[in-house]
């Protein structure tokens, strides 16, 4: 039977780690309703610029396309930029992501595509560095609640990049925000914009076609919208994942305080039972000392 002051010892441990718990599992719930507030209010925006940029594309048409929609397959080189926290104590958000990111690039080295690999967030460039990966980039100033700021440069590296021909296309590797109930890992392209890769609604969705006047003409106002199409894009990433992390820590949290409160009351039925053997075996030997007097 172990000895009941180990048993204390451990059932006061075990209650302060469910205090630690248990806060940060409330603290990972008011940034989460921070984050989905920011999440659902964006992309009404960003899906009603996809519909646009995809009537003026249809408008313009392929041979005035502009450079970010142009597909570049003789380069042999794309740019990857995988999303992971900074933060552990998520459950398997990383690895989510970082398998989604690895099975992505074992595809595209098979095919002889060779990548640079934007990583954004402690925990990413800590795996990647234990696996022995090259990274192009390691981000690690972009904040838990990302600003349009801080990812507008990243975006405009890329544009750049892709329109000099240095790169073919651009993917984005994060966990895509669905529902509070769902969340999954997802490989989007960035680059080059096509009208499914925006989003354009089709035609069960959009029944009657829209028909618009352009002034400045569709070209002009592709060469404003296009660029800022891939910014607010990828800053929907940037929402998307931190989201997806709130919501991963909040339950990994809720899970280890019930796992803590479980042991707690495996603790202190060890207790009772230790503290009720060692007071029968007291009796004992009272009423063994007491017949060897009789």
């Amino acid at each position: 039977m172990p000895n009941r002051r180990i048993i204390v010892k451990r059932r006061k441990t075990v209650r302060n780690i469910r205090k630690i718990t248990r806060t940060m599992q409330l603290i990972a719930t008011a940034r989460f309703q921070a984050a989905y507030t920011r999440a659902t209010a964006t992309k009404p925006y960003t899906e009603r610029m996809a519909e646009l940029v995809a009537d003026l594309s249809s408008a313009v048409g392929e041979e005035m396309a502009h450079p970010l929609m142009r597909a570049q397959t003789e380069v042999k080189r794309s740019a990857v930029a995988v999303l992971t926290s900074s933060r552990g104590l998520c459950g398997g958000y990383n690895t989510g992501v970082l398998r989604a990111a690895v099975g992505h690039l074992d595809a595209e080295a098979a095919k002889g595509v060779e990548n640079d690999v934007y990583m954004v967030g402690k925990k990413g460039i800590s795996y990647f560095r234990f696996l022995r990966r090259s990274m192009f980039e390691r981000i690690t100033h972009i904040s838990d609640a990302p600003r349009f700021e801080q990812v507008e440069p990243m975006a405009n590296g890329l544009m750049d990049r892709f329109i000099r021909g240095e790169i073919g296309a651009v993917h984005v590797v994060y966990t895509r925000f669905y529902s509070l109930g769902r969340q999954r890992p997802a490989v989007m392209q960035l680059l080059p914009l096509t009208t499914e890769a925006v989003g354009a609604a089709t035609e069960e969705k959009r029944k009657a076609t829209v028909q618009y006047e352009f002034s400045p003409g569709p070209k002009e106002l592709l060469a404003e919208l296009l660029p800022a199409t891939v910014r607010v894009r990828l800053f929907q990433c940037f929402i998307d994942a931190t989201v997806s992390e709130q919501i991963a820590r909040m339950v990994a949290m809720k899970a280890a305080t019930e796992a803590a409160a479980e042991m707690i009351t495996t603790l202190t039925r060890k207790y009772n039972r230790a503290r009720q053997t060692q007071i029968t075996m007291e009796l004992l030997d009272i009423v063994g000392g007491a017949n060897s007097l009789a």
